[in-house]
């Protein structure tokens, strides 16, 4: 399936969906099955600006770096096809979205909010929006937000709490299902 894949869809492929569902790693093992590059959206904007997420959001805001992370994904989505991992708000501003589904297949990977929340309350220090007092209201609004743009994404697919290889066979599954329609 890999190999034509890449050679009859060539398109990239945009992991999207809120922080903690897998996005990253789904990703990477998905790129290594479909024999594609794999980037991470925020690894990227780290290299560019030479600092962390949280420290470009401590120190510039968010609007500026949803600003730079729409021309790092553009910047991304532009060469070759690649699966790309997204940061939890990058579909969320409508230029952004525009980029990601005009440049690739978005496949936004829903859990269930507790397989989500544990898997954050792992590094939330690394996560500037839940550098709050409740990091698990904020997480709860942000998925209140988030989810109907979430739903834009070209298909959905279920990323809970089971194995890694079992949601990367649920997006392939997913990706074929897609192009048979």
């Amino acid at each position: 399936m890999s190999r034509e894949y890449c050679q009859l869809g060539r398109q990239s492929i945009s992991l999207v969906g809120l922080m903690g569902v897998g996005k990253t790693t789904i990703g990477r093992r998905l790129a290594k099955r479909l024999d594609m590059p794999f980037f991470d959206s925020d690894e990227e904007i780290e290299k560019a600006s030479g600092r962390s997420v949280k420290g470009y959001f401590k120190d510039h805001g968010e609007a500026a770096f949803r600003e730079g992370e729409r021309r790092v994904i553009a910047r991304l989505l532009s060469g070759n096809p690649i699966v790309l991992g997204t940061g939890g708000g990058a579909f969320i501003p409508d230029e952004t979205r525009a980029v990601l589904k005009s440049g690739s297949l978005t496949i936004w990977l829903k859990a269930d909010f507790a397989v989500n929340m544990e898997r954050v309350n792992r590094q939330v220090n690394k996560r500037p929006l839940l550098d709050v007092e409740d990091p698990e209201a904020a997480m709860r609004a942000l998925a209140e937000a988030r989810y109907p743009l979430y739903a834009k994404a070209d298909i959905c697919v279920k990323a809970g709490a089971c194995s890694h290889a079992s949601t990367v066979a649920r997006v392939i599954s997913a990706i074929e299902s897609h192009y048979d329609q």
